[in-house]
């Protein structure tokens, strides 16, 4: 097995040591919705997550079988964003959390993040070999309907509002508003309320300001340049609550500079 390249930034102060994790959980996953695992070893795993150890917590997800997909496919496509520089290898990762994610749908349909975490790697992978060629393999309707099914388990499910948001953005960027809107359902309007409800659930979430700014310049272009870059300034100077939100304020102020 490939060793992953290690979490690159202090991590001391998201190890969430026995009972802390618990009390911690809610503010952890207020966008993702995921309910406090049972399971000791999960609660091991979504500790790895946390921390940053992307790869120890998949190997203990994955020990559990099924039952571990969500932090499982969580720390993959985590990983693979934002630490994984071989391309790849960047896209393998996206492809096993795309398998996995789809067991997952087959055996746990009534659990959110079983749509939500396939349609999470399903876009990434996405954005790795190019949106319109994903659009031509039929990943567009996928990741769609997966988000649809989210929401209609958990209508709170802030990343899903905010990764719809993105999915209307890409589409009438890369083929304009009326084939978007004609072939795939993409609509403007419904993508800027996808971006304003993910703020109002998770109003201190790095990714949500993130990704309403890169979705704005998509739209706009520069013509919302002041926008996109107050959204990203939000971004950079906010509190990360674990590692995962370290990477994503990491990549607001890089891109800032």
């Amino acid at each position: 097995m490939v060793k992953w390249n290690p979490f690159p930034y202090d991590n001391s102060e998201f190890q969430f040591a026995g009972g802390q994790l618990k009390k911690a959980w809610k503010k952890l996953h207020t966008g993702d919705c995921e309910p406090f695992p049972k399971n000791e070893v999960l609660q091991e795993a979504w500790r790895c997550f946390h921390s940053g150890d992307f790869q120890r917590a998949v190997t203990l997800a994955d020990e559990c079988g099924i039952e571990g997909h969500a932090v499982a496919n969580k720390a993959t496509g985590i990983y693979a964003t934002h630490l994984e520089d071989n391309e790849g290898r960047q896209i393998a990762c996206f492809k096993a959390a795309i398998e996995r994610a789809e067991r997952a749908i087959e055996e746990l349909p009534d659990d959110a993040n079983s749509h939500y975490f396939h349609a999470f790697n399903l876009g990434r992978y996405s954005q790795s070999i190019s949106v319109i060629k994903a659009l031509k393999q039929g990943v567009g309707s996928k990741i769609s309907n997966s988000l649809k099914a989210t929401l209609e388990l958990q209508p709170d499910h802030a990343e899903a509002h905010t990764a719809l948001g993105m999915y209307h953005a890409e589409i009438i960027n890369k083929v304009g508003k009326l084939i978007g809107s004609m072939t795939y359902g993409a609509s403007e309007s419904d993508a800027i309320e996808y971006f304003e409800r993910a703020l109002e659930l998770v109003p201190s979430s790095p990714i949500a300001h993130i990704e309403y700014g890169n979705g704005l310049y998509l739209l706009y272009g520069d013509s919302r340049l002041d926008d996109v870059t107050d959204l990203y300034v939000k971004a950079s100077e906010m509190e990360p609550l674990d590692a995962m939100e370290t990477l994503d304020v990491q990549s607001a102020i890089d891109e800032l500079e």
